[in-house]
């Protein structure tokens, strides 16, 4: 398993509508992230936690003026190494080693879910 603090901006479409071969649990540690799971939709606030069962199609936003802070806990482990890249590739510098190893696909099925929870959840 691994755990990785996120900080999803304020009013950030988050990732696009996706599955994989891992399971995915977000425990909210401060603000709001609605996440689309399966065809359920859920408001999560802090002390909250939404979970993706791999397979599941799934996405998150936050459609509030204040970013969101939680913890992904991802079994098995290895989606950490994604993470590692992204902010080594955001800080200009190589990734560490152990991020170079080979990263769960990940399945896009559609764009951000955005629009359909402004649409719905208010």
């Amino acid at each position: 398993m691994s755990v990785v603090e996120n900080i999803v901006p304020a009013r950030s479409a988050g990732p696009p509508l996706h599955r994989h071969d891992f399971d995915e649990a977000f425990y909210i540690l401060e603000g709001e992230l609605v996440f689309r799971i399966g065809d359920a939709l859920l408001a999560c606030t802090g002390g909250q936690l939404a979970f993706a069962p791999r397979g599941a199609a799934h996405a998150l936003v936050n459609r509030r003026d204040a970013p969101a802070r939680y913890l992904l806990v991802c079994t098995p482990a290895g989606f950490e190494r994604q993470f590692a890249r992204m902010a080594a590739q955001a800080h200009g510098t190589e990734p560490p080693p152990w991020a170079l190893q080979p990263i769960p696909e990940v399945v896009l099925l559609g764009a951000s879910i955005l629009r359909e929870i402004l649409d719905r959840v208010e």
